[in-house]
């Protein structure tokens, strides 16, 4: 039955919650779109970053070399358009102004005749070119390579005040320098110097550097003062606003998912780190792919999820490893991830460039309804991804995650589509084509990928699942009281620590948060033993945003999952639409049937979605949107 407007008002049952208690509701709907809308970023952005080729030992001819090589190779013409300079380009900060100085034996062209050095004309050339330009900072005093180089590096020279080039203390001046003054268009910025340089580090104990207390513990979230890395963010944001009056700029938050960025990136830049560092080996590759995968909701155009950079042309994905290499670059794609190129692409062999210029897959990545992929069937062996593109078709890759082949069988309920019609399937990789019904065995190698594009009839016919198109659901409030690490995440080796120590833990924070198919603790979505195939899983006291596109009815199985620890716990379940109340139910517990939950959507533009359990104060009620959908 469809429950709308209960007697008891819904303002007054917000009114009644220890939430609004505390102060203002986070649960009370806003009628609008809450993820970040700042900068430049409708679709992934592409182009090359200097890091993994070069480390600090960053120059001109490096940066344009590898420039140059994206147009002769066509690569510009696909898309990639960014050429951003990473750590190694600073040769201090002037005291007597703040203003930052640029090593201008690497970067000859920012000597100036009179005045001080600039890289105006490399910006102008770039732009030239075609390319947008892009620069590398650090949140701190100090920046990474200060905190952990221990060879040949182009670090800061001077003082030791001279040496702190970082944003701290300086985020308008730099900022300004960097893109009003410069004309990049735009900045990654790292986290080091507020993790790496507390009173006991041995760099500062031996006089280097001057101590920062850290804002950020990587392996705890509960020892980061995320309030105050979130500060530092919004003045960088106030900066970029102040400085590009005309919007064009891309930030990119680079705190490899500690202080719990993945739970609020979505909120701060137009692309967030997900994990540490990538390293040119297979394992490390799982390690930052699952830092990703299973982060659907968390991504949407303008704000994306950053598994780091694309390590294609070295280590296990050079030219001697093209299966590797080409699942690097299928997995990226498939969760809309930059597509920023690590390579020296001045030596980057023609069979690797053939990878980077894959038009179908890159299509996949730029695909401009913004859908991440969503796991239709997980295992330690192998994946089944799934994205929903604009036209209606789904973009499907099978990967093999081991070291033995797998037999797999793709079936017409992976993709949501009738098993009664035929579906064709074209391969990105080699263009053959095929069709079957209902189910089709595919043979898939070690660290295989196999991806198409399969075209069919929707299960449901008149309209989405919510889970189908993560790019229009916004988790505002997903509920994480408590950020938990990770158990999902694949714990490599880190390659900049080999064995020291005791080894890396589960130390991402993000496990509870909201899943596409499945509960925030990745168990099937399941409401008085009745088990949901699409759904939305989030924990009580969230509030979900939906981008309403031309819909006219929303609807919904609604309950407290079969997996929530606490079978008592009341929830109430809200259906808002631009702020107003549409519909509701009464109080449900674990056990009670899944309850219909329906209302007329059309001329809506944000739908909002809330799960509210009075007095809840931890990660204890998982509750399940099932069967969401919006229909036309």
């Amino acid at each position: 039955m469809i429950l709308r407007r209960l007697l008891l008002p819904i303002a007054a049952l917000c009114a009644s919650t220890a939430l609004s208690a505390q102060g203002p509701d986070p649960l009370a709907p806003t009628g609008r779109w809450s993820a970040y809308r700042g900068g430049q970023a409708d679709l992934p952005p592409m182009g090359w970053n200097s890091w993994n080729a070069f480390f600090t030992e960053i120059d001109e001819e490096k940066l344009l070399g590898s420039a140059q090589r994206i147009l002769d190779s066509g690569l510009a013409q696909k898309g990639y358009r960014y050429i951003n300079i990473d750590d190694g380009w600073w040769l201090k900060r002037r005291t007597s102004d703040g203003r930052l100085m640029i090593r201008t034996e690497q970067f000859p062209s920012a000597r100036m005749a009179h005045g001080d050095p600039s890289f105006r004309p490399l910006t102008d050339r770039l732009h030239a070119m075609g390319f947008r330009a892009g620069i590398y900072s650090d949140l701190g005093r100090n920046i990474c390579s200060q905190a952990y180089s221990t060879g040949k590096a182009q670090l800061p020279e001077g003082t030791m005040a001279e040496r702190e080039v970082g944003l701290y203390g300086h985020i308008d001046q730099d900022i300004r320098l960097f893109f009003a003054d410069w004309g990049f268009d735009a900045i990654k910025v790292d986290g080091c110097g507020i993790r790496a340089f507390a009173a006991d580090a041995e760099r500062v104990r031996n006089g280097q550097y001057r101590a920062l207390p850290p804002l950020i513990d990587q392996a705890s979230t509960s020892r980061s003062d995320i309030p105050a890395v979130k500060a530092l963010f919004a003045d960088i944001n106030k900066a970029l606003a102040r400085h590009n009056p005309d919007g064009g700029y891309l930030l990119s938050l680079c705190i490899w998912g500690s202080a719990n960025v993945r739970g609020w990136g979505k909120d701060v830049g137009n692309i967030s780190r997900t994990s540490d560092d990538i390293a040119p080996n297979w394992s490390r590759m799982l390690t930052n792919y699952d830092s990703a995968v299973r982060r659907a909701l968390y991504a949407h155009p303008g704000s994306w999820n950053d598994p780091d950079m694309l390590f294609i042309g070295a280590g296990d994905f050079d030219a001697q490893h093209l299966t590797e290499a080409r699942s690097h670059f299928a997995l990226w794609a498939m969760m809309n991830a930059p597509l920023l190129i690590g390579a020296d692409l001045r030596q980057t062999p023609q069979p690797l460039l053939d990878i980077f210029g894959n038009a179908a897959l890159i299509a996949v990545d730029q695909d401009p309804a913004g859908n991440q992929a969503v796991i239709a069937f997980d295992s330690d062996g192998l994946q089944i991804l799934v994205k929903t593109l604009s036209n209606g078709d789904k973009a499907v890759a099978l990967f093999n995650r081991g070291m033995a082949p797998v037999d797999a069988v793709l079936t017409a309920d992976h993709l949501k589509f009738r098993a009664d019609r035929d579906i064709a399937l074209s391969d990105l990789w080699t263009g053959a084509k095929s069709i079957f019904s209902k189910e089709t065995k595919l043979h898939v190698e070690p660290r295989e990928t196999l991806v198409f594009r399969a075209s069919g009839q929707r299960q449901l016919a008149d309209g989405v699942y919510l889970s189908e198109r993560p790019g229009i659901v916004n988790p505002a409030v997903d509920g994480v009281v408590q950020p938990q690490p990770d158990p999902t995440i694949y714990r490599s080796i880190p390659g900049w620590r080999s064995t020291r120590g005791i080894g890396e833990r589960p130390i991402y924070a993000g496990w509870g948060g909201a899943m596409p198919d499945a509960t925030p603790y990745n168990q099937p979505l399941t409401v008085a033993g009745r088990t949901f195939a699409s759904g939305i899983g989030i924990l009580a006291n969230s509030r979900l945003e939906v981008r309403n596109e031309g819909f006219t009815r929303f609807t919904a199985q609604v309950g407290v999952d079969d997996s929530a620890d606490d079978g008592g716990q009341p929830v109430r379940f809200f259906l808002y639409g631009d702020g107003k109340p549409m519909a509701s139910t009464p109080p449900l517990r674990r056990g009670t049937a899944a309850t219909a939950l329906s209302a007329d959507v059309k001329g809506v533009a944000i739908i909002e979605l809330v799960a509210r359990a009075d007095g809840v104060s931890g990660n204890a009620v998982p509750v399940s949107w099932g069967d969401a959908a919006l229909h036309r």
